[in-house]
């Protein structure tokens, strides 16, 4: 079974400065990735490596057991909530339609089967009740559920999710992480799920990657996300809380893991 994403040896820096390096670390389908740290640390620019969209400054990574490259329909990608302005002209079902006919931009006119399968993808992320209404009226919930049916529309074996949570409600949170999950495990894809707050999918968690400073650490939730690895990491005392099956993170003004009141 070919591994999902491989770095050796990798660095990833631009401008004078190192984001990370001497990463080495292979994903394996079906494996679930959480990847954490603070802003700057290299968290998004690490899936772009991914995405054939940023080389590496070194080393080596190698995506489906091919070479990094640009509109590799294997992967399916989903972005940050973000809320579209009014005076966008589409429906909640064309940013799922995007996906199936292989463009974002335009409306193109699809083939019965394309429309047969963006049916499909919205009844499988139970966006059918609002799906024919404007996109921009929809709610952060509901487009990022539109959004992750846009990503599964090539039954992609790799998921690469860059805060798909940020900004959502509890339930809401709840809803696209099922979604990620119900995939992963449908189809045996690795998920590669950056985010600053695990909590939401700590149960769904393989495994997570640390970044902070160039530096990082890799291992299962309890192996990382302890005091004394998170410590050692910023260089400063951290501490990590363990509340009902909740991670808290706090020091030195720090607050990672942990962010009530989110919404819709």
């Amino acid at each position: 079974m070919t591994t999902a994403v491989s770095f050796r040896d990798a660095a990833l820096g631009f401008s004078g400065r190192t984001l990370w390096h001497g990463l080495g670390l292979d994903v394996e389908p079906g494996e679930f990735l959480a990847v954490l740290g603070p802003n700057g640390s290299g968290k998004t620019t690490l899936l772009k490596a991914v995405l054939g969209l940023q080389p590496l400054s070194q080393g080596g990574l190698t995506v489906l057991g091919e070479p990094p490259r640009r509109g590799n329909r294997r992967i399916g990608y989903i972005p940050q909530q973000r809320l579209l302005d009014a005076a966008t002209p589409v429906r909640g079902v064309d940013l799922v339609r995007f996906g199936v006919n292989g463009t974002r931009f335009g409306l193109p006119l699809p083939r019965r089967r394309d429309r047969e399968h963006t049916a499909e993808l919205v009844a499988a992320v139970d966006a059918g009740g609002y799906a024919d209404r404007p996109a921009a009226l929809l709610s952060g919930g509901e487009q990022q559920r539109l959004r992750v049916g846009q990503a599964l529309a090539d039954d992609p074996p790799l998921l690469l999710c860059d805060e798909p949570l940020i900004s959502l409600d509890l339930a809401n949170q709840a809803a696209v992480s099922a979604l990620i999950d119900g995939h992963r495990r449908a189809r045996n894809a690795a998920v590669l799920f950056v985010t600053h707050d695990v909590n939401p999918v700590l149960d769904l968690v393989d495994r997570v990657l640390y970044l902070v400073e160039g530096r990082f650490r890799i291992g299962s939730p309890r192996e990382v996300l302890t005091s004394e690895v998170l410590s050692e990491l910023y260089r400063t005392h951290i501490d990590v809380v363990r509340v009902h099956n909740r991670i808290v993170v706090v020091g030195a003004g720090h607050e990672e893991h942990e962010h009530p009141g989110r919404r819709a």
